[in-house]
């Protein structure tokens, strides 16, 4: 092995040991609850701009009845009138422009009258700003500079705080890489408002604790303030303790508010999708549905938008485990280097980028990495060796022999599933890949890699944790069951079998299955809510779309007890039928409860990226 293969095997995360999973794969109905719970649809606000991210995450002001919602293609907010949700009109539209210089909105929130923006400097790697304005007259009343790429905002329930979670990602060429972090703004007075902001320097010295523990930190060339990335925060309802999660980096951060600083960080570990209950359907080529286990398979969480509710005292954390890959450079051709000549062995300059993910067929194919030089081969994997085998130890049962990933890497087995080819892979104890022949005997001059386990992302789940990140309830494979079911049913007259679609694309019309082979439904949105003393989590679906509602009373023991999808077209092409095809490709869920509705009643407010759209929808609840 050469000396840049060893020193890059330093910085490669290769964990193979998943953590237990408490999988709830039996009850779709309550069996606990007097109360019916269902959704129906009321009312929407269409931007008339598709796959663009017109509308994303919204925020909601009871005092004057208004939805502020993100507009990333514009960069700015957009605030409707909410007052008749059947009718939401436009009133105006904020620009952060007054920030800094071509400064962007990320993410939004409101609270008493407020509302806290996330904004985002050009370029991306410098600070960020929080700014406030004021709900009722949209005037700005203030900004303070937080860390890099605020990704998250919102308020702690006593209203004393602002939270902005920093994601702190790389530039593009990857050249600069800020570190994430979490701000924290005192909004007591307004008009002078304090930031204080809590950083993982201090977690920089627990690098090799924090990746036997499981946290994916991998960066080739970053410390580990640098590689954790905030995403998503969550407060207890004493205002006192936040949840972070680093979907990146599968693990939560635990932030002490009134210290200002992180005082854990969270692995979340992995799931088994050998375990009977876990399954998933792997391929969009293999002509049905086919949610089966497969040993071998792990998943990995990765959650987006998280929430938190208390039960019994307790404090437990929500989490849609929507999987994310790191994709670095990946639109930059001197990260992947030309297809036949290249200024380095392994085809591209690894300080231009880094990309993990890749299918299965290509990571183990027995021709070696080299055939896809230029293409879609990574050059950090080149870095490592030449080639990867299964061990068909693990991987027989679809084909796999020493020396041949055989059936398994057919299209309709596992060749299309996506995965990262950073974990898996046998190491000795110092980290560094254990390398095999071509003929799949371990040997000290081979140039392949050994995969004991693929690493998948997320684990197309919802899943409850405790408030120090044990895992107490997984939904392992429900929501592909269900989506496969015959009870599932689309479109806002619930008259399309669920199935003829099933695992569809947000963006293109006659997708059956094409989202299989990666991330499934994609549970990307969740929020929570107490109704009739009972509590219920609604899970936004981002591919196949449509909010999922939970009963999550017991923490041990959720059910699904209702599923609207708001897309009315299905075989048709979407962009070409914006107008009616409804809504398309969920990115957030707010609940606006009966006391602060406009009428009276529990709604759910949806902020739509594909169909640029904005929805209200309302939860009906009979004794």
């Amino acid at each position: 092995m050469n000396k840049n293969r060893m020193n890059w095997s330093r910085n490669v995360l290769a964990v193979g040991v998943a953590s237990a999973v408490l999988s709830g794969c039996a009850a779709l109905t309550p069996s606990s609850s007097d109360d019916a719970l269902s959704l129906s649809f009321v009312g929407r606000y269409s931007t008339g701009v598709f796959g663009e991210s017109a509308a994303e995450i919204t925020a909601y002001d009871a005092a004057t009845q208004r939805a502020f919602v993100v507009n990333a293609q514009a960069g700015n907010l957009t605030v409707l009138d909410l007052s008749n949700p059947a009718n939401p009109t436009l009133i105006d539209t904020l620009t952060v422009s007054q920030v800094a210089p071509n400064a962007v909105v990320n993410s939004v929130a409101a609270q008493d009258g407020w509302v806290a923006v996330a904004v985002e400097s050009s370029p991306k790697t410098a600070a960020g700003y929080m700014a406030l304005f004021d709900a009722a007259t949209l005037t700005l009343q203030g900004y303070v500079r937080v860390g890099a790429q605020p990704d998250m905002v919102t308020f702690t329930p006593d209203g004393q705080y602002v939270l902005t979670a920093n994601e702190g990602e790389p530039s593009d060429d990857y050249q600069v890489d800020p570190e994430g972090s979490i701000s924290i703004v005192d909004i007591s007075n307004p008009q002078n408002m304090t930031v204080r902001t809590a950083g993982f320097v201090a977690f920089n010295a627990r690098r090799d604790e924090l990746r036997a523990a499981g946290v994916r930190i991998f960066g080739p060339r970053a410390t580990v303030a640098q590689d954790l990335e905030p995403e998503y925060i969550t407060v207890s309802t004493d205002s006192r303790t936040a949840w972070v999660a680093l979907q990146e980096n599968n693990a939560l951060a635990k932030v002490d508010i009134a210290r200002g600083v992180v005082t854990d960080v969270l692995p979340l570990g992995f799931k088994d999708h050998g375990q009977a209950g876990n399954g998933l359907d792997v391929s969009d080529d293999d002509n049905g549905i086919n949610i089966q286990v497969w040993p071998g398979v792990m998943g990995t969480y990765h959650p987006d938008a998280i929430t938190s509710y208390q039960h019994n005292g307790r404090q437990y954390v929500v989490t849609a485990n929507e999987g994310d890959a790191r994709a670095w450079g990946e639109d930059n051709d001197a990260y992947w280097g030309p297809e036949e000549a290249s200024d380095s062995a392994y085809g591209g300059n690894l300080s231009q980028g880094f990309v993990e993910e890749i299918r299965v067929k290509h990571l183990v194919h027995n021709s070696g990495f080299a055939r896809r030089l230029g293409d879609d081969m990574p050059p950090h994997l080149m870095s490592l060796a030449n080639g990867a085998l299964l061990n068909p130890e693990v991987f027989g049962y679809c084909g796999a022999t020493a020396g041949d990933a055989g059936g398994c890497r057919e299209d309709d087995q596992l060749g299309r599933l996506n995965v990262t080819w950073t974990q898996g892979y046998r190491t000795d104890e110092r980290g560094f890949p254990v390398l095999f022949n071509a003929d799949g005997e371990q040997d000290p001059f081979g140039d392949r890699l050994m995969y004991d386990q693929l690493f998948a992302y997320g684990t197309r789940s919802v899943a409850i944790w405790s408030a120090d990140g044990e895992l107490v309830w997984d939904s392992g494979d429900m929501i592909e069951q269900y989506l496969a079911s015959d009870e599932c049913r689309l479109g806002e007259a619930r008259n399309q079998p669920c199935a003829e679609f099933f695992n569809s694309n947000h963006d293109e019309g006659d997708a059956f299955e094409s989202r299989s082979d990666n991330k499934g439904p994609e549970p990307e949105a969740v929020a929570v809510a107490e109704l009739n003393d009972r509590m219920y989590a609604f899970l936004g679906l981002e591919r196949m779309g449509g909010v999922m509602v939970f009963d999550i009373t017991n923490p041990q023991a959720p059910a699904i007890v209702d599923y609207l999808n708001t897309r009315n077209l299905w075989a048709e092409d979407p962009e070409a039928n914006l107008a009616t095809v409804g809504d398309l490709g969920i990115e957030d869920i707010k609940v606006i409860p009966v006391n602060q509705s406009p009428t009276g009643e529990t709604l759910l407010l949806t902020g739509h990226e594909v169909s640029g759209t904005v929805s209200v929808y309302r939860v009906n609840l009979t004794q």
